[in-house]
C-alpha cells in the first residue's frame, strides 16, 4: 500500500492549463465519486485551489494508481496522458507528507504564507469524507497537515501583512487606480470564502464611495455587505451594478464565466481614451469567472491570477526571512507525524502481545485460586496486583523497542520475532 499525490500546480503549468483541470465546488462531489469507484484507489482526496489541483490517494499498486490519477487529470485538460506526464507532480509516501504540510503552511503558494489554503486543505478532506472516499490514512495525514499549517502561522511571522489572496487582490486593484480606492465604487461578485475575504480586506478602506456584494443568494450577499456598510443584491442585478462600479472583484464557485463583454462592455463605455481610469476587473476564480474576451473590451483592465502573483512577489521580501523558521517547523511536524505513524504500525502487534499475556495471567491465577483458598479478598487482590506489575515491567522494554523501531527494517524484524515467539 502506498500514499501518492498526482497533481498540477502553478509552479509548473500555465494558468490556462490550471483553469481547465480545476474542479469547481459544484463538481467536487462528482469528481471524488468517480475516483472513489476506481478499483485501485482505496482512499481519495481532491484538493483544487486557485493555484493547484492535486489528487491524493491510497493505492495498492503504485504505477497503476499513478496512471489512474494522471488519466483523470488528462481527461479534464483534454490531452493524452503522455502529454501531461512531464508537468505532473508525482510523489509517494514520505514525500507526500512533506509536500502537503508545505501546501497547508502556505509555503508553496503564490502569496507566501497565504491563509486561505489552510481552510481549503481542511475542507478537501471533509468533502472526501462526506462522499465516503476518505479513510484512516488520508484522514490522519490531512488533520496533521492542518495542525502543521496552524503552527507555522502562529510561531512565525510568515503570515505578516497581506498574505491572503483576497487582500492582495484589493491591493492590486488600488495599485491600478493611483494607489488608493478613496471615493471608488466596488462591486464584489461572490459571497463564498474568497468573496468574504475581499469584503474583509475592503474594511480597511473606509473612504470608499460604495460597496455592493452580488451573489446567487441575495440574503447572503446582504449579510456580508452589511459588515462594511454596503448593499447586497442577487446576480440578476449584475449588469446594473457593474455599470456603476469602478472596481469589479470576482470569485465564485461557478464552473463557467459569470461575466463577459455583454455586461462589462456597457459598464466600461465612455472610459476608453477619455482620461478616466479604466474599469478594473480582478478575477480570482478558478476556473476563471470572467470571459477571456473581456481583456479586449475598451476601457476595461482585466487582472487575473498571473497578475496577482506578480504583484504579490513584490511584497514578499519581508516574509522570506521567515522561510527557514517555517520550514524547520514543517520538518519537525513531518517527523512527528512519521513517528506517530510508525507507532501505529506496531500497535496491533503490541496490543496482541499484551492481550496474550493478560489472557495467560488470568488463566494461571484462576488455575491456582483453589490452592490459595486461605487468602482473604484483600490478600488475593494483592497477589493479582503483584503479578500484573511484574508482567508489565517484563513487557515494557520489548514493546517500547518495537514502537521506536517501527517502520524500519529492524522494526520489521522485531515485529516478526514477537509474532513467532508468542504465536501472535
Amino acid at each position: 500500500m502506498s500514499v501518492i499525490v498526482v497533481g498540477l500546480e502553478h509552479h509548473h503549468v500555465p494558468l490556462d492549463v490550471l483553469e481547465r483541470v480545476a474542479v469547481a465546488d459544484e463538481d467536487l462531489a462528482k469528481a471524488v465519486g468517480e475516483l472513489r469507484d476506481r478499483a485501485n484507489l482505496s482512499e481519495v482526496v481532491v484538493l483544487s485551489t486557485c493555484m493547484r489541483t492535486e489528487l491524493y490517494a491510497v493505492v495498492e499498486r503504485f504505477h497503476d494508481g499513478v496512471a489512474d490519477l494522471q488519466d483523470y487529470l488528462a481527461a479534464r485538460v483534454g490531452l493524452a496522458r503522455g502529454q501531461l506526464e512531464e508537468a505532473c507532480t508525482v510523489l509517494f509516501d514520505d514525500a507526500v507528507t512533506s509536500h502537503l504540510f508545505e501546501v497547508a503552511s502556505g509555503l508553496r503558494s503564490s502569496v507566501l504564507g497565504e491563509t486561505e489554503v489552510l481552510g481549503q486543505v481542511r475542507r478537501a478532506y471533509e468533502r472526501a469524507e462526506a462522499e465516503r472516499a476518505g479513510g484512516p490514512v488520508l484522514g490522519g495525514l490531512f488533520r496533521h497537515a492542518v495542525q502543521a499549517g496552524r503552527r507555522v502561522r502562529s510561531s512565525t511571522a510568515i503570515a505578516r501583512g497581506s498574505t491572503s489572496l483576497s487582500h492582495v487582490a484589493v491591493e492590486l486593484a488600488a495599485s491600478r487606480l493611483g494607489g488608493t480606492l478613496a471615493g471608488r465604487r466596488v462591486l464584489v461578485v461572490g459571497a463564498g470564502d474568497m468573496g468574504a475575504g475581499m469584503v474583509e480586506a475592503l474594511r480597511g478602506h473606509d473612504d470608499l464611495a460604495r460597496v455592493v456584494v452580488a451573489n446567487r443568494t441575495a440574503g447572503r450577499a446582504s449579510e456580508l455587505a452589511a459588515t462594511v456598510g454596503g448593499t447586497g443584491v442577487g446576480l440578476e442585478r449584475l449588469a446594473e451594478e457593474a455599470a456603476g462600479a469602478d472596481v469589479v472583484m470576482v470569485s465564485t464557485a461557478a464552473a463557467q464565466p459569470v461575466l463577459g463583454p455583454d455586461v462589462l462592455g456597457p459598464a466600461a463605455r465612455g472610459r476608453a481614451g477619455t482620461g478616466h481610469p479604466p474599469l478594473v476587473v480582478v478575477d480570482l476564480g478558478m476556473p476563471r469567472n470572467v470571459d477571456h474576451a473581456v481583456a479586449a473590451v475598451p476601457g476595461v483592465e482585466l487582472l487575473d491570477m498571473d497578475d496577482l502573483t506578480a504583484h504579490a512577489e513584490q511584497a514578499m521580501a519581508g516574509r522570506r526571512a521567515e522561510l527557514d523558521a517555517a520550514r524547520a517547523i514543517v520538518q519537525a511536524e513531518v517527523e512527528r507525524y512519521r513517528a506517530e505513524e510508525r507507532a501505529r504500525g506496531a500497535a496491533p502487534v503490541v496490543s496482541a502481545l499484551r492481550a496474550r499475556v493478560d489472557e495467560l495471567r488470568a488463566a494461571e491465577l484462576a488455575r491456582h485460586r483453589g490452592r490459595l483458598a486461605g487468602l482473604d479478598e484483600r490478600e488475593w487482590l494483592e497477589v493479582e496486583s503483584v503479578v500484573r506489575d511484574v508482567l508489565a515491567k517484563l513487557l515494557h522494554h520489548p514493546t517500547v523497542a518495537v514502537k521506536e523501531a517501527a517502520g524500519t527494517p529492524r522494526g520489521e524484524r522485531l515485529v516478526e520475532a514477537l509474532r513467532a515467539l508468542f504465536d501472535l
